[in-house]
């Protein structure tokens, strides 16, 4: 995935909303509510397209209905490009996320701790604000440089849920290409291809085993299928992305 990561950490753009998430007094954020949409039409509101500047091809997501519930499906042909959301979340608040999705194939050359196997069927990136009081000077420097390069500062980091081809599965690596992206491999294998699963992490606990310290605000939420570097092709499925609070 060569430039992707590390370009994905740069172009997520962070959208200060004035009031964070609705002000985050409700039970569930419902970040991606793609079954409330019809076959066939433009994706919910906020949901735009993610792509890089040096890959020319991209996944192809269409809005499709699986059974009695719309679903987002992406293709991928030797192409990379995401749907990303831009929204302001307070981990601590709401440090539950949630999604379905579904693989109709492993890749067979992936490999998530090499540049030339950057690839996977299906992942879910979470991005985390620009703070300036977290970063040395060293690494103030280089933000103001991509703010003023990009238009805005880059996040501080990002979670990567990925399903892989072969990694063990609860593995955390750092991404090959910077390690203000960690890679956490939450399905592995092709016991469950083409079988529909549900997911639950804890973003602020993930957050702080990978990184060590307290997360900034979420910034913003992806979805991605890329094959790009591998040359081959994927087929994934995703189902609604929400955020909840913790049980108490």
């Amino acid at each position: 995935m060569s430039y992707r990561s590390f370009s994905i950490v740069l172009s997520t753009a962070i959208f200060v909303l004035p009031l964070i998430a609705r002000s985050q007094s409700d039970a569930v954020l419902e970040v991606g509510k793609f079954s409330a949409t019809a076959p066939g039409t433009e994706f919910p509101e906020n949901w735009k397209p993610l792509t890089f500047p040096k890959i020319k091809r991209h996944t192809a997501y269409t809005l499709i209905r699986d059974g009695d519930v719309v679903i987002v499906k992406a293709v991928s042909e030797a192409s990379s490009s995401g749907l990303t959301r831009d929204i302001t979340i307070d981990p601590k608040a709401y440090p539950i996320v949630q999604w379905r999705w579904k693989i109709g194939n492993l890749l067979k050359t992936s490999d998530v701790t090499r540049k030339e196997g950057d690839d996977y069927p299906a992942r879910l990136y979470i991005t985390f604000a620009y703070d300036s009081g977290r970063v040395s000077v060293f690494e103030k420097a280089k933000y103001e440089a991509a703010r003023l390069l990009y238009g805005q500062y880059p996040p501080l980091g990002a979670l990567n849920y990925i399903w892989d081809s072969k990694a063990a599965k609860g593995a955390v690596v750092p991404n090959p290409y910077t390690d203000r992206a960690m890679m956490i491999v939450v399905e592995s294998g092709a016991a469950d291809v083409n079988r529909w699963i549900t997911e639950e992490r804890n973003v602020y606990e993930d957050y702080k085993s990978a990184f060590g310290v307290e997360p900034p605000l979420i910034s913003g939420v992806a979805i991605m299928s890329d094959t790009d570097n591998t040359g081959e092709s994927a087929t994934a499925f995703y189902g609604d992305i929400v955020f909840k609070k913790a049980a108490h």
